[in-house]
């Protein structure tokens, strides 16, 4: 989960000046940033989810005394969500004009999506793993993670684990990489590393050599 949420930091870090780096009136640009954008939310969407379905209910059941925090947790993911409403309003509007006023809107939503998620991150890998290691067997675990990659598209999920191998230090490439099934390990080597540096290097043109 920790490395998880490093990419969930950078990304919200990156989006906005991402947003604010389009020229005026550039729309094929603003489509391929909310194209990106649309991608970190269905991963926070789903990371979430699964939290939602297979964490809290289990620390409920077993972690009784610490129910408010899970309560909280929850309230923290309903406060996130309400702020990717509002980041939702302005997407569409960019991506038709580009122009910078709208964008402006889009990125300091952004802006005050990254602080509602940065004080969640930061409580949860504080508060919440601990219970997590006492409470929760390892299959139960990984069930987490399995679930959350499970809800992606097909076709998004070497862009992910290209994502999370990028924060990732050389043992927990290697623990990651090892969850993969040995055909999903093949196209990482035979493809989705370069499709995924392909990728980066296209969405974060603008801020290279910043």
């Amino acid at each position: 989960m920790v490395v998880v949420h490093r990419v969930f930091r950078r990304e919200s870090a990156l989006l906005p000046r991402l947003v604010r780096a389009v020229p005026d009136g550039d729309t094929a640009r603003a489509a391929r940033i909310v194209a990106a954008l649309r991608d970190y939310t269905l991963g926070l969407h789903h990371h979430h989810h699964a939290e939602d379905e297979l964490i809290w209910p289990l620390l409920r059941a077993r972690a009784a005394h610490d129910d408010d925090l899970v309560a909280r947790m929850t309230e923290q993911h309903e406060a996130i969500d309400r702020t990717l409403a509002a980041v939702s309003e302005w997407m569409p509007v960019w991506e038709r004009t580009g122009d910078r006023i709208s964008g402006e809107e889009l990125a300091l939503a952004l802006d005050a999506h990254r602080t509602t998620l940065l004080e969640h991150l930061d409580e949860e890998e504080r508060s919440v793993l601990p219970l997590v290691a006492e409470h929760l067997t390892v299959p139960e675990w990984d069930l987490v993670g399995e679930r959350g990659l499970a809800g992606l598209p097909k076709n998004k999920r070497l862009l992910a684990l290209g994502a999370i191998l990028e924060e990732a230090t050389p043992e927990e490439s290697a623990y990651f990489l090892g969850k993969v099934p040995p055909v999903g390990r093949l196209l990482w080597r035979a493809v989705g590393r370069r499709q995924y540096d392909a990728h980066r290097r296209t969405v974060r043109a603008p801020l290279d050599g910043e």
